[in-house]
This record gives C-alpha cells, sequence and structure tokens, in this order.
C-alpha cells in the first residue's frame, strides 16, 4: 500500500473544521504508518466577502498542536508537519522567510497556486474577459514565473489546479495547447530537485482523472522528473488517502514510475510502489 497521505487539511486552514483527532483516527484506522499535515498558508490573500476565508496559518498553535498530537499517538503513526505554502511572483521573499524561521519545524512544504495576479480560478470572474484556454494558460505561465523567481517549496502542487474550475469542465484541457509552458517549468525544477504531486482530491470533486492530467505526469516523468508525492488533499476525515490504490498507483505504474517520495525534515524518501 501507499504509506503515506502528504497533502491533508485540518481545522488550521480556513476552508476546513476537521479536528486532528479525528484525521489522525482515520490514518490509523486506514493502516496508513505516517502522514503529513500542510495545512494552508496563502501569503497576501484577498478575503473574499462570499465565504470569508483568508487562508492564513497560526503556525506557532498548529506546531503547538501537531506535538500534542505525537505525544498522544506517536506510539501508533509517524506525524509529520507541513504546509501549503500559496505563491505568487510577489511574495517570494515572504515565503523565504517563512521556510527560513521554521526550518527546524517543517518536514514539507507544498507551493501551489491558488491566485494569478490577485484573482482565484474558482470564481468565475477568473474566466470574465478571456478564453478558458487563455485563463489555463494564464495560470501554467504564473507558475513559470513563480519557479524562476521562488526555490523555497519541495513539490508543486495540484499543477493543473486552474481546470477544475473551468466553465466547459476537464474536456477542455488538452495538453498541445500548454506543452510548450510546462516544460519551461519543468526545465526549471527538476535540476533543483523539485517534484510535483499526484493529488487525488479532484477524483471526489467529479473529475475523472486526479490532478495533474496523466500527460503533464508523463511530460515530468520523461524529462527525467522523479520526485512525485502521493496526497489527497482531504479536507475532511473519510477523503483520506482517496483513491490511492485504486487509481495514483495504477496511474503512475503505468507511466513507468517505480518510487514516490515522502519527506522528513524537508528531504525525500523513496518509497517503492
Amino acid at each position: 500500500m501507499i504509506i503515506c497521505d502528504s497533502h491533508i487539511h485540518s481545522e488550521f486552514s480556513s476552508d476546513s473544521s476537521a479536528p486532528l483527532d479525528s484525521i489522525i483516527q482515520k490514518a490509523i484506522q486506514l493502516g496508513i504508518p505516517k502522514i503529513c499535515l500542510t495545512d494552508h498558508h496563502d501569503i497576501d490573500f484577498p478575503i473574499n466577502p462570499e465565504d470569508g476565508f483568508d487562508f492564513q496559518l497560526d503556525f506557532d498553535s498548529y506546531f503547538a498542536a501537531i506535538d500534542e498530537i505525537r505525544h498522544r499517538y506517536g506510539d501508533r503513526i509517524d506525524v509529520r508537519s507541513g504546509v501549503e505554502l500559496g505563491l505568487m511572483n510577489t511574495v517570494a521573499g515572504k515565503a523565504r522567510d517563512i521556510a527560513d524561521k521554521y526550518k527546524n519545524e517543517l518536514d514539507f512544504i507544498i507551493g501551489s497556486s491558488h491566485l494569478v495576479r490577485g484573482l482565484d480560478p474558482y470564481y468565475p470572474a477568473y474566466y470574465e474577459g478571456r478564453t478558458e484556454i487563455e485563463g489555463i494558460r494564464d495560470y501554467f505561465e504564473s507558475i513559470l514565473e513563480n519557479v524562476t523567481l521562488i526555490d523555497d517549496f519541495d513539490v508543486y502542487g495540484h499543477l493543473d489546479y486552474v481546470v477544475r474550475y473551468c466553465p466547459s469542465g476537464e474536456k477542455i484541457f488538452r495538453m498541445a495547447d500548454y506543452n510548450d509552458v510546462l516544460e519551461q517549468i519543468f526545465k526549471i525544477i527538476i535540476p533543483k530537485g523539485k517534484g510535483i504531486e499526484i493529488n487525488t482530491g479532484s477524483l471526489y470533486k467529479n473529475m475523472s482523472y486526479a490532478h495533474p492530467h496523466m500527460d503533464i505526469l508523463k511530460l515530468y516523468k520523461d524529462m527525467g522528473g522523479e520526485i512525485i508525492t502521493v496526497g489527497s488533499d482531504a479536507h475532511k476525515p473519510e477523503y483520506l488517502c482517496y483513491d490511492f490504490e485504486t487509481y495514483a498507483r495504477d496511474a503512475l505504474t503505468s507511466l513507468g514510475y517505480r518510487y514516490y517520495c515522502t519527506f522528513k525534515n524537508r528531504k525525500p524518501e523513496f518509497n517503492p510502489l
């Protein structure tokens, strides 16, 4: 079995109310020996009046709660501490400051894009005045800007998050429209030892494939990428390890991946598939 869920959200994320206890108990029930909590911290995220989410992580309370969880459950499961750090080209210095400040506490940093020039693809306004293909391409080009400026992450999360909210649905995505910019992204991150994730969260959000699309996973592999983590992006305990064995493992092995990674002290550990 895949022995770790490396993308999980709890009550410390604005968009989750799941107590840490409930997550750990579910993980123990599933029989996985380790998990990595990765609550949201999106620097300079504008509060949307529709939901009030600010995605600002209280790091001190977060690490204290994880330490307490480790004290109570440490003989049954290895609990790792991570963060999903929202990246934009305007926050490069702040991202570096966070990684430096918490270098002794963080095992893992997911870099992710939830905003493109201040707009979240989750909201319809993102596509106003442009085609869906233009909106998707702008998303990937913003990731290229981010990875050019920012090194303070271990894997880039849900690389095609933008597709999840396209008005036309996932069918709009065609690799040929974006292959050039994705190649540029991978030419930067692969030599730096940065990975990507396979994120099964889209599967319980009614998409037919996990993030990113199989063609993106294949391109990363073909260009020499070896570091890939497996995460459910669960915001509720019931989605922990979602479709890891029925989708993620088969998807990776079909593309020739032999290992997936977990992280400890910001260093990858290679686990056989």
